[in-house]
């Protein structure tokens, strides 16, 4: 977990934080230095056919990244914890009928129904959070239903019924705090799948639009820049992505750990 927080507090530095890491634009041009490798004069990490600076376009696309990361998390975390807790908590026909949607989303592949739905609304940012937060959802929603059927069957849940405390207090007060644990780490999970989704689709010239910096759009590019004799177009931003990734998965393998400790804790177990 630590090691997790302090590299992704890392990447989170030098993305936000581009302007003071470097003084290039990541749009403007530089046609003397065009295709100059890494350890270039006032090009670390080289430039690309337009003579644009890798290391500037490399950063301020991480932002792009960062944000589906982050951003587009929210809504659907809390959409589908609320939903999959009333599921859990009410059962009978809310249960069947909130379960048979989460499964007609699951009935349709995510990437296809992700494609299809930018594809419609066009390439752009906003576009892929509305993708992301319209197919997501249903993963918080399962895994928040099952832990509120197991939740609602403690004692003090039981305790809290017979006190005379009313359903609303219930789910909010008992239920959610101790059930949503899990719900957290998967959060964790989807934000690291979030950046791989950005550049798949981008890749595919279906994420953001062409003309704006991010990971996805530098690995777009670099396929067609003759990769062998120019092979940092691909490896500086794919090295973001790999380290990225794998920064977030560390957070929510550490926060798995904490939760079952704490949760062992409650218990009187050692």
């Amino acid at each position: 977990l630590i090691a997790g927080l302090v590299l992704l507090a890392l990447i989170l530095f030098a993305c936000f934080g581009a302007s003071l890491l470097t003084s290039q634009n990541p749009d403007s041009q530089d046609l003397n230095n065009v295709l100059a490798v890494p350890g270039t004069a006032g090009h670390l990490l080289g430039t690309d056919q337009l003579g644009r600076d890798t290391l500037a376009r490399l950063l301020y696309g991480g932002q792009v990244d960062l944000r589906i990361a982050f951003l587009a998390v929210l809504f659907p975390f809390a959409g589908g914890t609320v939903l999959g807790s009333i599921a859990g908590y009410f059962g009978g026909w809310v249960d069947s009928l909130l379960m048979r949607i989460v499964d007609l989303f699951f009935a349709f592949p995510f990437l296809v129904l992700i494609i299809a739905i930018i594809a419609m609304l066009g390439p752009s940012i906003f576009n892929m959070f509305v993708a992301i937060w319209i197919t997501s959802w249903v993963s918080y929603a399962r895994i928040m239903r099952a832990q509120t059927v197991v939740a609602k069957k403690q004692q003090y849940v039981l305790a809290a019924r017979t006190l005379g405390y009313g359903r609303a207090r219930v789910m909010l007060r008992h239920i959610l705090p101790n059930a949503v644990g899990p719900v957290i780490v998967a959060m964790t999970l989807i934000m690291a799948s979030n950046i791989v989704l950005e550049a798949f689709v981008s890749y595919l010239n279906f994420g953001i639009s062409p003309d704006q910096t991010s990971w996805g759009n530098a690995l777009a590019n670099a396929q067609n820049a003759l990769i062998l004799g120019n092979w940092w177009w691909a490896f500086f931003p794919g090295m973001a992505i790999a380290v990225t990734v794998i920064s977030i998965n560390f957070v929510g393998d550490g926060l798995r750990d904490a939760l079952v400790a704490m949760t062992r804790t409650k218990e009187g177990n050692p």
